[in-house]
């Protein structure tokens, strides 16, 4: 079957069924999978286990390691703040962040550039992070730890993915929201979207249906969990948790409005920086849709043990959701033979 050719809707539920029963035997999927059309759920399935040393089964309840698919959340957060008037998004870091470590990067980086991965920011993982893992336990911590950095190349001039420029975000969420990034997540994002099994609570809190992520190192024969590389807690750059049917809850609260007006929703997903192959990085999206609008909009996350994607077709109504417990590409394998084979957007 070429990758291109597009199916009658039943023929690719069908299709990525059998992808599913194939991969999940080899071993290449351990996860759950959602479609809904409209909102009415099309197909769902869980496959593999959450925990291989007590034989626990995935199932549609099981919570995944979400990864840098909590920049959605992050952007969204960032747009209703903007929505009330509290933040410009053309304002410089400096305005909100008073006292910031960094002199550039307060008078040169602007919201608009930490949004779209333009403000030379860098990352954060590297030896520091590795050095401070479990140290690194409020957004205030990370700041200590990477604030004297100066931006990488002149703010706006290029895109460079960058985790600490979310980071960033969710720290000037907290400064002016006057709550924790983790509260105003829950109470503006989650709660309005009725998404209850999502969240970033510290790791070594106990939380029921978290599946274990599994990774494969070079060399190894067997996955192993991914426990040593994980960070104190998620962060807004990414790191939280959730469920296929919480992200898929999350698409039709967005598109409903009930997270943004209209204006704003629009705002957040239309893309500003060019990637190639047509895509465009939004504000905590990236926008995969052609000048007549087919296509989608969304988000993926990936680390070793953990990877998931949402696709949302806003003009097709599709909604898509993978999310896996085990090494990328798993779940953007799924994700994408579905992009190709569902209906043509038209």
């Amino acid at each position: 079957m070429e990758p291109s050719v597009r199916l009658p809707e039943d023929e690719a539920i069908t299709g990525i069924r059998q992808v599913l029963h194939e991969a999940a035997a080899a071993d290449r999927f351990s996860g759950t999978v959602l479609i809904e059309k409209n909102g009415q759920v099309l197909f769902s399935g869980a496959y593999g286990l959450a925990d291989r040393e007590r034989g626990v089964p995935n199932t549609l309840g099981t919570r995944f390691r979400i990864g840098s698919m909590n920049k959605m959340f992050t952007a969204a957060a960032v747009l209703q703040l903007a929505e009330a008037g509290k933040v410009d998004l053309t304002a410089l870091v400096g305005e909100y962040l008073i006292g910031y470590p960094n002199r550039d990067v307060a008078a040169k980086v602007t919201i608009h550039h930490l949004l779209t991965h333009t403000g030379g920011t860098g990352d954060i993982f590297g030896p520091e992070f590795q050095a401070h893992r479990l140290e690194l336990r409020t957004l205030d911590d990370y700041v200590r730890l990477y604030g004297d950095r100066g931006p990488e190349f002149e703010p706006g001039s290029r895109f460079r993915y960058s985790n600490y420029g979310y980071i960033l975000l969710g720290f000037l969420i907290e400064k002016i929201s006057g709550k924790t990034y983790y509260d105003y997540v829950q109470a503006h994002v989650y709660e309005p979207a009725q998404m209850t099994a999502s969240g970033s609570q510290p790791e070594h809190h106990p939380l029921p249906d978290l599946s274990v992520g599994y990774m494969k190192p070079p060399g190894t024969a067997e996955p192993v969990p991914n426990t040593e590389t994980l960070p104190y807690r998620g962060t807004s750059a990414g790191g939280g948790y959730s469920t296929a049917g919480d992200l898929a809850r999350f698409a039709r609260a967005l598109l409903g409005h009930e997270l943004l007006r209209p204006a704003s929703t629009r705002l957040l997903l239309a893309g500003k920086v060019e990637l190639g192959s047509g895509a465009g990085y939004a504000y905590g999206f990236e926008d995969r849709r052609d000048v007549q609008g087919n296509g989608s909009v969304g988000h993926s996350g990936g680390a070793a043990g953990m990877n998931g994607d949402l696709r949302i077709y806003p003009k097709s109504g599709y909604t898509v959701v993978a999310l896996a417990n085990a090494d990328p590409p798993a779940a953007q394998r799924i994700t994408a033979w579905l992009d190709t084979r569902l209906p043509a957007q038209i």
